[in-house]
Order: C-alpha cells, then sequence, then structure tokens
C-alpha cells in the first residue's frame, strides 16, 4: 500500500468513525470533510469511491439502521427527534426512499398494506406473483401453492392478503413473456437492506443475453472482495425474473445454483439467449 493510499484510508476511516458517532447531529459535507483536512470536493470524491455511497447517503444509512433499531418501542416523532431528523416528514421519506415503505409500514412489519397476489404460467413454470399499491412486491417459481404462499406471508407478516391479480401482475407477466419490450413501465415495492437494495439494483442492469459474475458485481457497487456477500443477496432476491439475478454466475463460468433450481436457470439463460 502506498503512503497516498495508506493516508486516503486513514481518512475514511476517520469520516465513518466521526458520521458513526455522530450522525444523531445530522452533519453536513462540509462539517465532516473539515474533520479529515480535505476540501468538500475532494472529499465527496474520495469518500464515495471508497464507500462506494456518497456521504449524505451514509448518514441517512446509518439514521435508518438507528431508526429501525428504536422505532418499535417509540412514536414517530420521538424517533425522528433521537435520529437528529427535523420531524416525522423527514422520517417518512428517508424511509420511503431507502426501505420502500413508510415508517409505520415498517413498525408494523406490513400492517395496513393490502397485497395482492396471484397463480400464474410463465414460460419456466407456475409463478406466484404478489403486489401492494406500490408496485410488485414478489414474485417466484412455486413447486407447491402453500408453501409459495408461506413464503410471502413471512416476508410481510401482518399484511392483508387478498387472493386476486391486479393491472401490475399483467404487465410483469407480459414483460416476462416478452422479455425485450421496451414498453413496459415495471415498478417494484422492495423490503430489503441498504446492501441488497445496492445488489439488487446492479442486477437491473445486466441486459437480456448477457451473464456476469459474482465478482463483477461486488466490483460494480464498489464492494470489491465482499463476493459472498453479493452472493447472499442474490439468493435474497424476492422478484424473480424482473429482478435478473439468473444472469449471475461463478467467475469460473459455472452456472451455479439458483433459488429456484439449477436446472431452471440454465432454461431461462438458454431461452433469453435464443431471443438476443
Amino acid at each position: 500500500m502506498d503512503l497516498n493510499t495508506k493516508n486516503n484510508f486513514e481518512r475514511i476511516a476517520m469520516a465513518i468513525e466521526y458520521i458513526s458517532n455522530h450522525f444523531r447531529e445530522q452533519p453536513d459535507l462540509d462539517k465532516v470533510a473539515e474533520k479529515v483536512n480535505l476540501s468538500p470536493f475532494h472529499f465527496q470524491r474520495l469518500f464515495t469511491e471508497w464507500a462506494g455511497v456518497s456521504p449524505k447517503k451514509f448518514v441517512q444509512y446509518m439514521s435508518i439502521s438507528y431508526a429501525k433499531e428504536i422505532l418499535r418501542e417509540n412514536t414517530l416523532l420521538d424517533v425522528a427527534y433521537e435520529t437528529g431528523l427535523s420531524g416525522s416528514g423527514r422520517l417518512h421519506d428517508l424511509f420511503i426512499s431507502i426501505e420502500g415503505m413508510t415508517p409505520g409500514e415498517y413498525k408494523n412489519g406490513g400492517e395496513n398494506l393490502l397485497i395482492r397476489y396471484s397463480y400464474d404460467d410463465s414460460p419456466f413454470g407456475k409463478i406466484l406473483i404478489a403486489s401492494t399499491s406500490k408496485g410488485i412486491c414478489y414474485m417466484a417459481f412455486e413447486i407447491n401453492e402453500d408453501s409459495a404462499l408461506q413464503e410471502l406471508h413471512s416476508l410481510f407478516p401482518n399484511a392483508g392478503f387478498i387472493h386476486q391479480s391486479d393491472i401490475l401482475h399483467q404487465i410483469a407477466l407480459s414483460f416476462v413473456k416478452n422479455y425485450d419490450r421496451k414498453d413496459n413501465k415495471i415498478k417494484l415495492h422492495l423490503k430489503g437492506t441498504p446492501f441488497q437494495l445496492k445488489v439488487w439494483e446492479a442486477l437491473l442492469k445486466i441486459p437480456p443475453g448477457r451473464l456476469t459474475s459474482y465478482g463483477t458485481i461486488a466490483r460494480n457497487i464498489n464492494h470489491p472482495g465482499s463476493s459472498r456477500a453479493v452472493g447472499s443477496a442474490i439468493g435474497d432476491n424476492p422478484v424473480a425474473l424482473l429482478i435478473p439475478c439468473h444472469r449471475v454466475i461463478q467467475q469460473s463460468g459455472i452456472f451455479g445454483q439458483y433459488h429456484w433450481g439449477a436446472t431452471r436457470k440454465k432454461a431461462i439463460i438458454a431461452w433469453e439467449a435464443a431471443r438476443t
């Protein structure tokens, strides 16, 4: 490690330590940059390069992680105050932007959410597809209807469920059956950690008919060396096909495992390749 790299690492470590200890003060870019003796512009670029997210986004992740810890036993206003936010409105916006749900929905495990689900056929077997008013929240190949529905319930334990298809289901199914259509606008309502969401976002950028590796995804999200964690996040993908986790294989070229079966993964890859 050369001197510049060592100095940069130490500065980023100092910045992360400072943010971790002072996120409740909601420090801005200038404040943190001053603590590590860098200009705001240089610090922003350096921090994003090393940490994979901007300083502002890192403060948000620290804030929401803390908010989630104390949310179940406090009011929304108290949580906003304890997290250093100016009010419950800012807490609401933070949860929507990072978690895809309101603080109340998170606190109640999906209570007040109405989830519509239906079973349908795809080119690769029967699927269970589910949606909230905000978008598709789950899509999985089902071995049997009861076990598939049970897995959906475990993600949203307090939500209301109704066995009914809707327009979101039809749009998603149309996309699956005609994967290269550009006119489909599919909204997703995802529930995951910041790291999982970052991985799933990277998967959405893999074109149909193309394959990539776990290591490449790790590098693309600025977490080189985290291939194992990337693999876990890919395995937890709740939306089959629409979030194309099947397009990620091992560096050696081996297709590897798939949440819904290695044989199905090979079939999907071949089906897409034939249409590219």
